[in-house]
């Protein structure tokens, strides 16, 4: 791969930067992968140890080479072929590449370019990711797609009616935009709101364009468009949970809004989301088994996000994330202080009070989540960082964890954030489990993360050996993408390098907010 001057176009404007750092080896004529543990993203049990041979960034074998404790019978494995390469990998557990089915490729005002973002993705084993609207990233598909830069596969739903030189308003305006989102190459559509007639329009045109889509139902639309409103005029995913709750309404129509509320205040937004699922529908009753069984039989796609409102419910925990003092960059660490003004940033007076109202709607929510899972739908992995003191990548594992914690087995914690989100965004065929003909997107690991899903945090895990010692272990070990092998931790090595530079130009020291010395 090349040096190479890559021209972004952002919704802001036209940037460019330059990646110089480690970019992995790579592709190879053929590449073995010896002796493997296998963790499939099909929801089966780990075997090995396995030898795995692509050839062109394709799987054309995949060969078990012995049994646990027994030693391998060399004459039996895979030849290497001139000009191939190996890849010691014994004792290791290989998985499929993740897949982040919500991953903005940072912003203006958290100071985050794409080089630092995309590092921090593969450091942590994700090799493709849905960027559902911010900036543009129609070039930088393409780049990742030719791997001149390091990053993972990217699939673009651009925010329904960006770019538009007049506001949206007639289902046919609706309509032509659409048509040239698909001209322009975006693989979807994200939506926030709109019109009913306008929603119903864009979405019959997208599904006739054979494109996918997903939406935020925000406060400012969904009373009188919900989930189930989306799931039957043909949308294919949601994102978070905003508009599932009010599907669920069953004695009332909008949320118990305060008299006082005001949108525009990020406090009153969110203190009073925590409330929403405790006026939904109890849990198993029958308006709530109803508005399960059809989202089911709509096969729509649940993109919970549970890490990206954590802080909600422990401030402190998210805030203190050993990470941040190493791989937070100053301008994003300001972006997530109390604000009135940045996103997310909501924390004017955050306390017990909201924390506690925010674990019972946790609680609530995961329920169905699970449930959900449970009866065969599909539910995916994303983790929108970048906001709330989520950072890129190390969300990630947080987000495997919670649906750990929302009872999801760890093999269908794996299988949400491989196969499930290859097929939300219709590329099962191609990625998501490791089988002959698909793409060599893989994650390799020294421990077993079915054990301990913590050791998929670029940080590490803790562990004490039977010596006594205290050690860190984990972290992923190499991510491979279209064949390409990327050592993990020299991609957060580089990420690291660049948090030092920008603090070095300030003279910059991490603080909590409101501490002056």
């Amino acid at each position: 791969m090349k040096k190479i001057l890559i021209l972004l176009v952002f919704s802001l404007g036209l940037q460019a930067f330059s990646q110089d750092n480690y970019k992995g080896e790579g592709p190879f004529s053929q590449l073995i992968i010896r002796g493997v543990m296998l963790i499939n993203g099909d929801g089966s049990p780990p075997r090995g140890p396995m030898d795995i041979v692509v050839e062109n960034n394709k799987i054309v074998n995949m060969q078990i080479v012995g049994y646990p404790g027994v030693e391998i019978n060399v004459a039996g494995r895979p030849k290497l072929k001139n000009g191939g390469k190996e890849l010691d990998a014994n004792g290791m557990y290989l998985l499929p590449g993740f897949v982040d089915m919500h991953g903005h490729i940072g912003g203006g005002a958290q100071g985050a370019d794409p080089e630092y973002v995309f590092k921090l993705w593969m450091a942590h084993g994700i090799t493709s990711v849905r960027q559902p609207s911010g900036r543009n990233a129609i070039e930088l598909k393409r780049q990742s797609a030719n791997n001149d830069i390091v990053a993972p596969r990217i699939f673009e739903y651009t925010g329904f009616g960006s770019g538009s030189k007049k506001p949206i308003s007639t289902p046919e305006m609706a309509r032509e935009w659409v048509r040239q989102n698909a001209k322009n190459g975006a693989d979807g559509i994200k939506f926030f709101g709109a019109e009913p007639d306008i929603m119903t329009a864009a979405l019959d045109e997208n599904e006739k364009l054979g494109l996918r889509s997903t939406a935020h139902h925000a406060q400012l639309s969904v009373a009188r468009w919900n989930v189930l409103h989306s799931a039957r005029a043909g949308m294919t995913s949601m994102e978070h949970w905003y508009g599932l709750p009010e599907a669920l309404f069953n004695d009332r129509t909008v949320q118990n809004y305060p008299l006082d509320y005001n949108y525009q205040n990020e406090q009153h937004r969110f203190e009073e989301a925590g409330k929403l699922w405790q006026q939904a529908a109890e849990p198993y009753s029958e308006h709530w088994n109803n508005v399960m069984n059809e989202l089911l039989e709509l096969d729509f796609t649940l993109d919970p996000t549970f890490n990206i409102y954590e802080a909600s419910r422990d401030l402190q925990r998210a805030r203190r994330a050993e990470w941040h003092e190493t791989y937070t960059l100053p301008s994003l660490w300001k972006f997530y202080e109390p604000s009135k003004i940045s996103h997310g940033s909501y924390w004017h007076y955050w306390g017990t009070e909201q924390e506690v109202a925010w674990k019972k709607n946790y609680k609530l929510w995961m329920t169905f989540v699970n449930e959900y899972k449970n009866r065969g739908g599909r539910v995916t992995v994303g983790t929108d960082s970048g906001f709330i003191y989520q950072l890129y990548g190390f969300a990630y594992p947080r987000e495997l964890e919670l649906l750990r914690e929302a009872g999801f087995h760890p093999l269908e914690v794996i299988r949400a954030a491989t196969l499930n989100g290859a097929e939300a965004l219709g590329w099962d065929d191609k990625i998501g489990s490791v089988q002959i003909g698909k793409l060599a997107d893989f994650v390799i690991l020294e421990e077993n993360p079915l054990v301990n899903l913590k050791v998929l945090y670029g940080t590490g895990a803790i562990k004490l050996t039977e010596g006594n010692e205290v050690v860190r272990v984990g972290g992923v070990k190499y991510t491979i993408k279209d064949g390409i092998v990327y050592d993990a931790k020299r991609l957060l090595a580089d990420v690291k390098a660049m948090v030092d530079a920008e603090k070095a130009k300030t003279n910059w020291t991490l603080k909590q907010p409101g501490v002056k010395n």
